[in-house]
C-alpha cells in the first residue's frame, strides 16, 4: 500500500520528508509485527536483541553497557531487560571480578533453547519483507547505510 493511502495525506514538503515519513511508517509496521511473534515466544523484541547477542559471545560473558552498544534500540533499559531475562532464568548476572560495579552477563542453557526454537520460525519474520526481491532488499540496506552517512 501507497504511503499516501495508509496514512491518508497526499501532500508532502518533498521528496525527503515523505521519504523520511514512510521509513517510520514502514519502521512501526515491522515492529508491531515483530512484537506479535515474539510475544507468542514469551519476550521482547529487545530480550530478543539482548538473547540474540549474548549468544554471539557465548561462552564468553559480556558487561551490560557493551551489550547497550549492541542494542538495535539504543534507548532501551538494559538494566530492565536484563532483569527480566534472570527472572525467567534466559541469562545469569555475577559481579565482574575486574570492576565491581560492573556485572557480567551470559546466557543460559534455556536462553539458547528459546533461541533455537525461535530459530526454526525466524524465517516467518523474513517473510515480512518477502515483497520484494532479494536484489531490492540488497538495495534498501544499502540506501538505508547511505541515508545515516
Amino acid at each position: 500500500m501507497d504511503i499516501e493511502k495508509a496514512i491518508k495525506q497526499t501532500n508532502f514538503r518533498n521528496a525527503y520528508q515523505k521519504a523520511a515519513i514512510n521509513l517510520l511508517y514502514t519502521s512501526s509496521w515491522l515492529v508491531g509485527q515483530q512484537k506479535d511473534f515474539f510475544l507468542k515466544q514469551g519476550i521482547t523484541n529487545q530480550q530478543f536483541n539482548i538473547l540474540r547477542i549474548l549468544r554471539g559471545q557465548f561462552p564468553n560473558k559480556i558487561s551490560g553497557a557493551d551489550i547497550k552498544t549492541r542494542m538495535l534500540d539504543q534507548n532501551s533499559d538494559v538494566s530492565r531487560l536484563l532483569d527480566r531475562l534472570i527472572i525467567k532464568k534466559l541469562i545469569v548476572k555475577s559481579q565482574c571480578p575486574n570492576d565491581k560495579r560492573a556485572a557480567d552477563i551470559i546466557i543460559t542453557e534455556s536462553g539458547l533453547d528459546l533461541l533455537k526454537k525461535i530459530d526454526a520460525e525466524v524465517e516467518n519474520l523474513d517473510r515480512l519483507l518477502s515483497n520484494l526481491t532479494k536484489e531490492e532488499a540488497t538495495q534498501l540496506s544499502m540506501l538505508l547505510d547511505k541515508s545515516r552517512g
